[in-house]
């Protein structure tokens, strides 16, 4: 059941956005759309954009019947021939096919590179039309290697494009794939609603061929509820819409799909008489991905009634297809099928090597690497890009940027010298202490000589505690609490309590043209050494907001992230530096509440109607990691009476309670729950007091900070 339900996914999501897309151009084409024809055609037109347009059609169609050397070829002459005439948009179009082919044939690395490359091409041309559906298609990359957030972030973004023009047809075209995304997370509600939104809109525009997809959506979500007579309706308001526009390829997919509902229903001879249509018409066609899908379902029923010879016959058949296109994804679907049936009779050595097999291409196909490999793709991307921006504006910024540092500088430099007498002071003490234990016996005998040292130590001890207390007076000048309480910020506390008399913990924010930046941090280590980073942290992001420029929060911490690995000379070698920040950073619209959100490590807890969602963090810190990858940035539209909470680890990490346990972040959430319709002043008042409590005589273990605020 798993490939049936895979396969109907596939169909959708890439017939729209690269299907759907392209046809509607085709007018000038309407004679010529088989691949004799348009050979035909590349023959009489000159060296000009018709002719590259021809060629990009023509590579589309050898793409689609598993001719990809020749798809291939011919679209990097499609490319040679457009760059010579200086048609970007053929070129853009040429880099579109290249990636299809390899996305055909589950090379999704190489698919991500030829996308981006198109669309770079359609942001330099300006072409919003293009820059959206190129996001979707770089969508589809992400939804295949399974990485679904990010998938989620590309359709959301080409979502916004299309709403700038008002393209009515992609963008319910678009909501079709961001419902795709929650139905491949088992979303199902979710996911029915977009494809609803998606169908109203196309039934407005009267567009058969997208209301024919949808329908078979809708029902792939309400087979995944389970809910089979409604799956079954639409799957045949879809064959029938179909049937009605002659498309063979929609009627062979919903045969296929309302065979999958009697196979969840275990009708199997009712199955297998609709996946025999849908392959009839499939081989007529010469769709050999449907071909294959097909085979593989006849193939994975007739295992199940014990009819293992013909089982053998169909997924063989099966796979030689997926062999001949290169469709690993396929192949190793049916490697899986064939090792079940081996298992199944008893044949285990044939049963193992097929399973091998299976294994061997969902390592190629879905291994770590590659997802590294697509992350450093679009990182390229994305730095190339911000790299021609910033060129730009590098002269206009060097003066102010070389003032701004002189004073961040001159700022270190003082808080410096003020903790490097704190460190002078301690050594001296503590080499005191040393020789205080040494004279043990000689003090005895020579009281008022012992008196006289206890006198001196006491002295330095204060010493080095009065300049500890205005190490506290500069770090708590730079914090500033009093900066967040402004009349017009909404209602919000912080509950802020060091371990000792300096902290490693810090909170922090700022203003800024109607925006207003706050955060919880957590630097590496308490007292002494945590203050330090603290205070460099915060001069770090004081610098950085001060820019003309309103970053995102994961801007923000791609930027404190480079400047502490820059300034800690942090490498990852052996006994370097290895401090920095866990922390969670949020920039609210004061006009609209619109929050955009992101962290290192700690998360973000939103409560709406008494319900709490928690929003994860990157899984990296500020400061060097081994997998650094620029950080997720979250978008939330809060609503009137919405709470947001983020906190460091010390409250959640505190031993005491009856059987001095950890107080654990499950109950730390319950808490905020329990009393969240409260004022924000009187939560900070009970989580303290709830704090004092759990601790009773036990040591604090770590700072506590403690953000709430209520829109």
């Amino acid at each position: 059941m798993k490939y049936i339900h895979k396969i109907s996914f596939l169909f959708i999501l890439f017939s729209f956005l690269l299907n759907f897309g392209e046809e509607r151009g085709r007018d000038l084409f309407a004679q010529s759309k088989n691949i004799d024809s348009l050979l035909t055609l590349i023959k009489k037109v000159k060296e000009d954009t018709i002719q590259v347009n021809t060629i990009n059609i023509l590579a589309k169609e050898y793409a689609n019947t598993g001719a990809y050397r020749k798809a291939d070829s011919l679209s990097r002459f499609a490319i040679q021939l457009a760059n010579k005439i200086k048609f970007k948009k053929g070129a853009a179009k040429s880099y579109t096919n290249i990636g299809y082919i390899y996305y055909l044939q589950g090379e999704y690395s190489k698919t991500l590179e030829y996308w981006l490359k198109a669309l770079k091409v359609d942001e330099e041309l300006k072409d919003k039309s293009g820059i959206a559906k190129h996001l979707g298609n770089i969508g589809i990359v992400y939804y295949y290697n399974g990485d679904y957030t990010r998938a989620l972030d590309y359709y959301f973004k080409a979502q916004k494009v299309y709403e700038e023009f008002g393209n009515k047809f992609d963008i319910s075209i678009n909501l079709s794939n961001i419902g795709l995304i929650y139905s491949s997370q088992k979303d199902y509600p979710k996911a029915l609603t977009y494809y609803f939104k998606a169908l109203k809109i196309a039934e407005e525009l009267k567009e058969k061929t997208l209301i024919l997809s949808l329908h078979g959506n809708i029902g792939v979500g309400y087979w995944g509820l389970g809910d089979f007579p409604n799956a079954m309706d639409h799957y045949f308001q879809a064959l029938k819409i179909a049937e009605e526009l002659g498309d063979k390829r929609g009627i062979s997919n919903q045969l296929a799909n309302i065979g999958m509902v009697f196979r969840s229903h275990g009708d199997n001879e009712k199955a297998l008489n609709y996946y025999f249509k849908s392959l009839k018409i499939a081989e007529a066609l010469g769709k050999k991905n449907i071909i294959s899908g097909n085979l593989a379902n006849i193939g994975e029923i007739y295992i199940t009634t014990g009819k293992f010879k013909e089982a053998e016959e169909y997924l063989k058949r099966a796979i030689a297809i997926d062999d001949s296109i290169d469709a690993k994804d396929l192949l190793r679907e049916h490697y899986e099928f064939l090792s079940k049936l081996y298992d199944t009779t008893d044949r285990h050595e044939e049963a193992l090597i097929y399973y091998k097999k299976a294994i061997t291409l969902k390592d190629t196909l879905f291994s770590q690497e590659n997802k590294k490999e697509l992350v450093q793709k679009e990182m390229n991307y994305e730095f190339e890009k911000k790299e021609a921006i910033t060129k730009a504006e590098n002269e206009k910024q060097e003066a102010i940027a070389e003032e701004k540092s002189r004073k961040q500088k001159l700022v270190l430099v003082l808080v410096s010298c003020v903790l490097i007498l704190v460190f002078v002071f301690a050594s001296f003490i503590f080499r005191s202490f040393r020789i205080t234990r040494k004279q043990k016996q000689i003090i005895e005998i020579k009281k008022t000589e012992t008196d006289q040292q206890k006198k001196i130590i006491e002295e330095k001890n204060k010493d080095i505690t009065d300049s500890i207390r205005y190490a506290k007076r500069i770090q708590d000048a730079l914090m500033g609490e009093q900066g967040h309480v402004s009349l017009h910020l909404p209602e919000h506390f912080i509950l802020f309590m060091p371990k000792d008399i300096v902290s490693g913990d810090f909170h922090w924010g700022a203003e800024k043209q109607g925006h207003w930046y706050f955060a919880a941090v957590d630097c590496t280590g308490h007292g002494v050494p945590g203050a330090v980073m603290s205070m460099l942290g915060i001069s770090f992001l004081n610098d950085i907001v001060s820019s003309d420029q309103l970053f995102s929060p994961a801007e923000v911490l791609d930027r404190l992230c480079d400047r502490i690995i820059k300034e800690l000379r942090q490498t990852g070698e052996t006994g370097g530096s290895k401090d920095g920040m866990d922390i969670s950073l949020a920039r609210l619209n004061l006009k609209t509440n619109e929050l955009q959100w992101a962290g290192a490590n700690n998360p973000l807890n939103l409560i709406r109607s008494g319900q709490l969602e928690e929003i994860k963090a990157d899984k990296q810190p500020i400061g060097y990691h081994p997998e650094n990858h620029p950080f997720t940035n979250h978008e939330i539209q809060l609503q009137k009476g919405d709470s947001i909470y983020f906190y460091t680890d010390g409250y959640a990490d505190q031993f005491g309670g009856p059987k001095g346990k950890k107080f654990k972040y499950k109950q730390l959430e319950d808490l905020i729950i329990a009393n969240n319709q409260l004022a924000m002043k009187d939560q900070k008042e009970i989580l303290k007091k709830h704090f004092t409590e759990w601790k009773g005589a036990l040591e604090q273990v770590d700072d506590v900070c403690v953000f709430g605020v209520r829109v």
